[in-house]
């Protein structure tokens, strides 16, 4: 029986700006900060590259890079210790984020 190769993983194309940008029209959820959902909502489902032009898009609009979650933690102080999470973090860091 022959050994299949992995192949290596493909995550996708990248996005277009008016798909990027669609994240900015989130609303928050109850009781959360909308500028934190909206930041946490593009964390999770952009890649990175996507992820920093989705912060300049994000800052353009006057928004809070630094809003905080129910329980005061900023997005990058949220992800700091999250594997991978690195280049959003740095990210973050450039944009004006604090821990």
């Amino acid at each position: 029986m022959a050994e299949r190769k992995d192949k290596k993983k493909v995550i996708g194309e990248p996005m277009t700006d008016e798909q990027i940008q669609v994240f900015l029209n989130f609303s928050g959820e109850e009781g959360v900060s909308t500028d934190f959902h909206i930041l946490e909502k593009a964390y999770r489902a952009l890649r990175a590259e996507d992820f920093e032009r989705f912060i300049v898009f994000f800052k353009e609009q006057g928004r809070d890079l630094n809003a905080q979650d129910p329980s005061g933690r900023t997005l990058l102080s949220h992800i700091e210790g999250h594997a991978k999470s690195d280049d959003y973090a740095d990210v973050l860091r450039a944009a004006g984020g604090h821990a």
